[in-house]
C-alpha cells in the first residue's frame, strides 16, 4: 500500500560554488512506490539524489538550502539537522549508480564488507543476510555455488542486481537509484525493472531515468526537471 509523503523536500535549492543547480525545489514522494526523477542530461537529476543522502557534502565548494524530510525508523528527521549521523542516514537511505560498481573481491565479500563496516561481526547473522539479499535480487540460485568467486565475473545485469543486493542488506527503508538499468542490455533491463517492482512492497525506490518508456512500465509517480528547476509531475 502506497504511503503518502515519505520524503518531502522544500525550497531545495543546490550550490557548485556561485553556480545554482537546482533552484527552490518543493516534490513530495510517496512510500512504498517507484517515483521516478525525469529530464534532459545536465538538469540536475543526479544532483537531486545527492542531495537525499547527502553524498552531495562529499564534493568540496557545494553547499544546500532548504530542507529534505524523510520518515525514517517511523519519525520524521531533517537530514540536515547537524546532529544527523551520515553513516547511520546512508545505512536507511541507500544509492545505487548508473555504471555497476562491485569491488574487486568475491561476491560474498561484496556482501558482508557492509555489514562488517555497520558493526555486525557474528558470521551467522552475516550468512543468513548474505543469503537473504540475493533471494530478494533474484541472484541465490545463479551464485549460491560460487560465492567465493570475483564478483566482476558476473555479467552486467547480475552485477547490477549484486550492487542492489549490497545496498539492501543494509536494510534500507529508501533506495535511490541513478540511472540503474541505462548501461544494461535488453534482457538484463527487463529483470532489473522485475527486480524493482518487487522491492517496492519493502521500501521506497526514487530512481532517475531517461528512459520514459520504463518510467510508464514500472513508476507509479514521476516527476521532471528542467535545467534545475520543477517542471512538473503525473
Amino acid at each position: 500500500m502506497i504511503t503518502e509523503k515519505i520524503i518531502e523536500i522544500e525550497r531545495l535549492s543546490f550550490y557548485y560554488g556561485e553556480n545554482r543547480v537546482l533552484n527552490d525545489i518543493s516534490v513530495s514522494f510517496p512510500g512504498n512506490s517507484i517515483a521516478a526523477v525525469t529530464g534532459a542530461s545536465g538538469s540536475g537529476k543526479s544532483t537531486l539524489l545527492t542531495t537525499i543522502n547527502r553524498l552531495c557534502d562529499e564534493i568540496a565548494g557545494t553547499r544546500v538550502t532548504g530542507r529534505v524530510r524523510i520518515v525514517l525508523d517511523q519519525r520524521k528527521i531533517d537530514v540536515y539537522e547537524p546532529k544527523i549521523s551520515l553513516s547511520w542516514l546512508r545505512r536507511k537511505v541507500g544509492m545505487v549508480f548508473q555504471i555497476p560498481n562491485p569491488l574487486p573481491m568475491s561476491i560474498y565479500k561484496n556482501l558482508t564488507l557492509p555489514l562488517k563496516m555497520a558493526g555486525l561481526k557474528n558470521r551467522e547473522l552475516q550468512h543468513e543476510r548474505v543469503e537473504r539479499a540475493l533471494k530478494e535480487t533474484f541472484l541465490w540460485t545463479e551464485v549460491k555455488d560460487r560465492l567465493r568467486a570475483d564478483a566482476r565475473t558476473l555479467s552486467g545485469g547480475q552485477q547490477q542486481r549484486l550492487c542492489i543486493a549490497r545496498a539492501l542488506i543494509l536494510e534500507p527503508e529508501v533506495l535511490l537509484l541513478d540511472e540503474p538499468t541505462s548501461s544494461l542490455d535488453e534482457g538484463a533491463v527487463t529483470e532489473i525493472e522485475n527486480l524493482l517492482l518487487s522491492l517496492k512492497k519493502s521500501c521506497t525506490l526514487l530512481m532517475v531515468s531517461h528512459d520514459l518508456a520504463q518510467v510508464d512500465r514500472i513508476a507509479d509517480f514521476a516527476v521532471e526537471i528542467t535545467s534545475g528547476t520543477l517542471a512538473g509531475s503525473k
